[in-house]
């Protein structure tokens, strides 16, 4: 089977901008499935006529089943860099996101800490101070609420302070508005046979400042998939 071509929104010698699918891991699991890495040295690689495999050095990561935005270094150096923005928080990264339920504030700030389970590969929140846990920030800004004759539904926008594992999907269910399609932290969702590639979460936008030039820049994507495809129906 033919693979679909990842989208490319910008390149150059140092750095790779793409939309990575929902459903596709970012590097390889235990799955053997393709992953985004193999697929886009493969790609560039037939694309740009080398001699040679391409690098792509991983700086920041997408859950499998999200989709959007990401960025990817084409040299250490230019790794270095971004993964320093990244710590000292001037890489920006906004999501869009439909939840379950109605939020009761337009707008707010979460704050918490989680510890990773790495066996289970889950995260969860919990006490201030608890060995091995890490703060974790989002501000959210609500779009719209709708409902359905089976749920309420809540689309908001999402920028993330902090970048912890499955951040946003334990902030949101552990407050009882988890994301949609989440089968891994939503119990509804839990309970249901089917099973959900792609869950109500996209990485809309980046930012951030080009390792060589110095230029600031920034990159957007729009959200597809089955529960983006609920805010666009008349009569939910």
């Amino acid at each position: 089977m033919r693979r679909k071509k990842i989208k490319i929104l910008y390149k150059d010698k140092d750095i790779l901008v793409c939309e990575k699918p929902s459903g596709m891991p970012v590097s390889s699991d235990k799955t053997g499935d393709m992953d985004l890495m193999h697929q886009l040295k493969n790609q560039i690689y037939f694309e740009e006529g080398l001699n040679e495999e391409p690098e792509f050095y991983l700086v920041h990561r997408l859950d499998r089943p999200v989709g959007g935005v990401m960025v990817f270094a084409r040299n250490k150096d230019a790794a270095a860099d971004l993964s320093r923005q990244i710590r000292e928080h001037c890489f920006e990264k906004d999501y869009q996101a439909v939840l379950t339920g109605w939020l009761p504030q337009s707008e707010g700030t979460w704050r918490d800490f989680l510890w990773k389970d790495s066996s289970a590969n889950r995260s969860k929140v919990v006490k201030e101070g608890t060995k091995g846990a890490k703060e974790a920030i989002l501000d959210y800004e609500v779009i719209d609420m709708m409902e359905s004759d089976k749920m309420k539904f809540t689309y908001c926008l999402i920028h993330l302070r902090t970048g912890r594992h499955h951040q946003i999907r334990v902030q949101t269910s552990s407050r009882g508005f988890g994301i949609w399609g989440d089968t891994k932290y939503h119990p509804q969702f839990q309970k249901t046979k089917k099973k959900y590639r792609e869950i109500g979460l996209h990485a809309a936008r980046i930012a951030f400042t080009h390792p060589s030039t110095g230029e600031r820049m920034e990159f957007y994507s729009e959200p597809t998939g089955e529960a983006f495809r609920l805010l666009e129906m008349e009569d939910i």
